[in-house]
């Protein structure tokens, strides 16, 4: 015992040394490389954004060093305790803000084993290549989208490179380290074709990330299994059967999964989303039991999925979304105990779910949607313990299990577009903690009496149901903040108790296309900021009181029997960027808009009994996009001062009553000089538009983005087609038909090659059909009918695609596809030359003529691209109906 004393004590008497040595006598850290840092530190700031993208908590490392203190002990320092050499440098998450020069003393470090610098700023520094001097380095991670280098096999020795991030735009060279276990250089722009030759030995790699490279291509390598020869053991692509992590997310690989996938035994994640491979999953995945994410997202992937899930038990992430995968449900992912996303919607899987019981006892969310599954969607679904968003829509489910039980962690429920009949499932009652349900687009009806709380509902969407009535079990429901029943057939006024609620958190309403009768009632939804009313019959004068929604963005009253004047203050709302009163029966002058507010964006009151002037107020309206006020009886001038409003791009201003002396000179070309947003092209738009022809009439039934269309026909315009149409490059249909136009048609007309459509006919058109007209390359739709034309019909690109009626009535034209022959023409056909005095005619006819310029603005995805789905809404009325698209929710 007493020599376990005596050693005791030595052992403290050392460790006291040892302390009051360090502390008084020297540090350990080598003074040299304890300079080389703080010189290092002096060319940085500390600023907390620059490490903004942290998955964890920042702070400034750098901020402990001092000379004061040993160096082996500041933050992100490590020294070797023997030599007193620092060994690894993690920097990672440390708010530097700077350039890293090419020199810096950061390099004097010889024997750094480690180097982490991922998640500052280094302002699109160039890495520099003296960091090859750190020949000991094993582990280096520059992960930063501030970086920016070219690709050197600088290090040797090297067993981790990330480069995460960094732009390296160029191929990958095929020297690169033999020594590396782990390579990631995710969303670095490389690009060129990746060989197989890159996966042959010496290569070795565990886990190799190369996601995010949309310019790099090709092919999934085979992977050979281990053989034997006179008991002596060798490999074949041997590195690949120790990868664990491989991530080709977001490539442009192509080909098949090979079945030698099953050789990758020790693989844990493999994830082949966003590339262009095809063919079928090969069975012999069931190999792979480490597996814990299997993504093969937005591919081209086919066949069934096969049914070999029950010895995957580590799997917690399976996402085949957006494939070509058919077949019924594979049962045996039921088994997989650990599984906490599966998502295999917009596939073909056909056939009902399984009852039986399900053993996926973590899954949080399920995505089962846009397939073609059938039957009753079976209890286990909504019983998961953990899941709390279940995605059912878009598929044929005709009926819900009865024994649902009470689940406190359903969140989000997407039930839309599918069979599902009959009354309000009562079933649904006991999810209390349901935040979001989309019922919408089936044939169900709620009951009157149905026992409903939904505490904490918040998105209720029942559109396109076959309710008759307002859900009387929104009285329990205090949380909502988006509501949707229209296209239903709720009829009759609309209730007291309804429009008296007060829902504060309530921001979207949508009452559209039911039967609604009598006046609007005041609505006590303080914080409302868009709301549907169209496709009603709604009528009498609106209140004072709807100005008092302070809040309202869009406001879409049209397509009810509202009537009677404005009130003024709806012009002035600060908040309102959208109002549409098309179609009623809104009488005397328009409001003064943007009196006291510059937010309005669309105006539409076309098809209304308005009078008096355009108000001058609009020339307040900054952002004013689309002001539509056809078809009222407005008596005024052409007001040619709306060319000030430099973001509008349409204009209506068709049957009304605009008068006037005609201006001369060149009013027409400053007009259109100033809409600046007519004449812009945006090459990012997307082009999506069908045309119906029927008789001589053009309908738009869906266009994408906003685009530009003069319409000027059925009028009694005289002159000539003006040159300075050729200056609006986004100028997609162009109709002047039924009117008295004369002279040639322009060839600087072939300069529109944007336009979709020209009509031109029934005018006195004279001269040869340009050639330069072929250029438009875009063009759908041609109609130079009922003119005098002469020559020949210019062959080449859409005009071959054009038929006779395109040109009839022109009875000197000549060529395809007329029967008539070029060279046979009748001369006593040939019409008499009119008299050009080109500049004064377009001039003439623009100054009036502008009055009726028609901007038609149609149809992008609901909440997908660039246009909110209000603005979607908003011109549901201006095209023929069409079938509504959903924007389904998609996991990011």
């Amino acid at each position: 015992m007493s020599l376990f004393f005596f050693y005791s004590f030595l052992y403290f008497v050392l460790l006291v040394s040892l302390c009051f040595s360090s502390s008084f006598e020297h540090h350990l850290c080598s003074p040299t490389e304890a300079s080389a840092l703080l010189q290092y530190k002096q060319h940085f700031e500390i600023i907390s954004y620059a490490s903004y993208n942290c998955d964890r908590a920042s702070f400034p490392k750098t901020k402990s060093w001092n000379e004061s203190r040993d160096c082996c002990t500041w933050d992100g320092v490590t020294c070797d305790m023997l030599t007193g050499h620092i060994i690894s440098l993690d920097l990672s998450c440390s708010q530097l803000f700077g350039n890293f020069h090419p020199n810096s003393s950061l390099f004097q470090l010889h024997h750094l084993h480690t180097l982490n610098f991922d998640n500052n700023y280094f302002n699109y520094s160039s890495i520099p290549h003296n960091i090859g001097r750190l020949t000991n380095l094993r582990h280096l991670n520059l992960s930063d989208r501030t970086f920016e280098t070219m690709l050197h096999n600088y290090f040797t020795n090297l067993e981790l490179l990330s480069l995460f991030n960094v732009n390296i735009s160029s191929p990958i060279p095929v020297n690169i380290s033999s020594s590396l276990r782990y390579l990631d250089l995710g969303y670095t722009n490389l690009r060129g074709v990746l060989t197989e030759s890159f996966f042959l030995p010496p290569n070795s790699f565990e886990t190799l990330k190369l996601s995010g490279n949309h310019l790099l291509k090709g092919v999934f390598p085979k992977i050979h299994r281990r053989h034997t020869v006179n008991g002596v053991g060798y490999f074949i692509h041997r590195h690949l059967c120790s990868l664990n992590h491989l991530n080709l997310y977001g490539c442009q690989f192509s080909g098949s999964i090979p079945d030698s996938i099953g050789n990758l035994t020790q693989i844990t994640e493999l994830d082949l989303s966003l590339n262009h491979f095809t063919g079928h999953i090969p069975s012999t995945i069931s190999i792979l039991k480490h597996l814990t994410i299997f993504g093969l997202t937005s591919n081209s992937f086919s066949g069934e999925i096969p049914d070999v899930f029950s010895n995957l038990q580590k799997l917690r992430y399976i996402d085949f979304f957006n494939n070509s995968f058919n077949g019924p449900f594979p049962a045996s992912i039921l088994s997989l105990t650990h599984l906490e996303y599966l998502g295999l919607s917009s596939n073909s899987l056909s056939g009902p779910l399984l009852s039986k019981a399900s053993m996926l006892q973590k899954l949080s969310e399920l995505d089962l949607s846009d397939n073609s599954l059938n039957g009753t969607i079976p209890s286990w679904v909504f019983n998961l313990p953990l899941v709390d968003s279940l995605w059912l829509h878009n598929n044929q489910f005709s009926g819900l299990a009865d024994e649902i039980k009470t689940n406190p962690t359903l969140q989000l429920l997407y039930l839309n577009n599918n069979q599902l009949s009959g009354s309000f499932p009562q079933s649904l009652v006991n999810l209390t903690n349901l935040s979001t349900l989309d019922h919408s687009s089936n044939n169900i009806t709620i009951d009157e009496g149905i026992n409903i709380t939904f505490p904490s509902l918040e998105f209720l969407l029942l559109s396109s149901c076959e309710l008759k009535d307002f859900p009387h079990f929104l009285r329990n429901v205090k949380t909502i903040q988006y509501l949707d029943i229209s296209n239903n057939k709720i009829c009759g006024q609309i209730p007291n108790w309804f429009s008296g609620m007060r829902w504060d958190s309530l921001q979207f309403l949508n009452l559209s296309h039911n039967s609604l009768t009598g006046h609007l009632p005041q609505f006590r939804y303080d914080n409302l900021q868009y709301l549907y009313l169209k496709f009603n019959s709604l009528q009498g004068p609106l209140a004072l009181s709807i100005c008092n929604m302070s809040s309202l963005i869009l406001l879409d009253l049209s397509h009810n029997y509202f009537s009677d004047s404005v009130p003024h203050c709806l012009g002035s709302m600060a908040s309102l960027t959208v109002l549409d009163l098309r179609r009623n029966n809104f009488t005397r002058s328009l409001p003064p808009f943007c009196a006291q507010s510059t937010s309005l964006s669309t105006i539409v009151v076309n098809g209304n009994r308005f009078e008096g002037p355009v108000p001058v107020s609009l020339l307040n309206c900054n952002g004013l996009e689309v002001l539509d006020v056809g078809n009222n009886a407005i008596n005024d001038t052409f007001p040619a001062w709306l060319g000030i409003l430099q973001e509008l791009q349409v204009l209506i201003l068709k049957s009304n009553k605009f008068h006037g002396p005609i201006s001369t000179g060149s009013l027409a070309a400053k007009v259109f000089g100033n809409f600046k947003a007519m004449i812009k092209l945006d090459d990012e738009d997307t082009r999506e538009i069908n045309l119906v022809i029927k008789g001589h009439d053009i309908e738009l039934e869906r266009i994408s983005t906003i685009m530009t269309t003069i319409d000027l026909s059925s009028n009694h315009f005289e002159g000539v087609i003006p040159r300075t149409l050729m200056d609006l490059s986004s100028l997609w249909l162009l109709i002047l038909s039924h009117n008295n136009l004369r002279g040639d048609i322009p060839m600087k007309l072939g300069k529109l090659n944007m336009l979709e459509a020209l009509d031109l006919s029934w005018n006195r058109l004279t001269g040869k059909i340009p050639q330069e007209l072929t250029r438009m390359n875009f063009l759908a739709f041609l109609n130079l009918s009922q003119n005098h034309l002469v020559g020949p019909i210019p062959q080449g690109q859409q005009f071959d695609t054009f038929e006779n009626d395109s040109y009839g009535g022109n009875l000197d034209l000549c060529g395809l596809p007329l029967p008539k022959q070029c060279g046979t023409s009748d001369s006593s056909h040939a019409p008499q030359q009119l008299e050009s005095e080109e500049d004064e005619g377009e001039s003439y006819f623009f100054s009036y003529s502008f009055g009726l310029v028609v901007g038609t603005v149609m149809w992008s995805l609901m909440f997908k691209y660039r246009k909110p789905k209000w603005f979607v809404d908003y011109f549901d009325g201006l095209m023929p109906h069409r079938p509504k698209k959903r924007a389904q929710r998609r996991r990011t």
